[in-house]
């Protein structure tokens, strides 16, 4: 098994977990604060969701890289089109909520979703900028 050529998967598992670390810390600064509790989905949920989901995405194009390098952009944009229609509905209970301040719960969905969208995004760019 070739250790580089995993390399990204790695990447994005330290990235995320320095990530929810900063976003946990965030969190227990604002513990006080009531818009920052009885969130639907959990700050762990949505990493777990996330990450898992990019690790996916980046298996997939890393196997798809091996057999035809053209072909990787087409199935980043499907990946990812696929990532957003399940993270839609996966949002949609937080966006239907009767709660009143459920704006902070939506603002950090996305910025989780935006984070992990940028990381797949950098590491297609180098999978298909590093051509072996």
């Amino acid at each position: 098994m070739n250790v580089k050529r995993f390399r990204p998967i790695l990447e994005i598992l330290i990235i995320s977990v320095l990530a929810y670390s900063v976003h946990k810390l965030i969190f227990y600064f604002n513990q006080s604060n009531p818009e920052y509790t009885n969130f639907l989905y959990s700050l762990e949920t949505l990493y777990l969701f996330f990450s898992g989901f990019s690790v996916v995405i980046v298996l997939v194009l890393i196997h798809i890289k091996s057999k035809n390098i053209d072909n990787v952009g087409y199935s980043f944009l499907f990946a990812t089109c696929f990532k957003m229609i399940i993270s839609y509905v996966v949002l949609l209970p937080i966006l239907t909520s009767k709660l009143q301040n459920n704006g902070v719960e939506k603002i950090n969905f996305f910025i989780v979703f935006a984070l992990f969208l940028a990381i797949e995004t950098v590491v297609t760019i180098r999978l298909l900028n590093n051509k072996q």
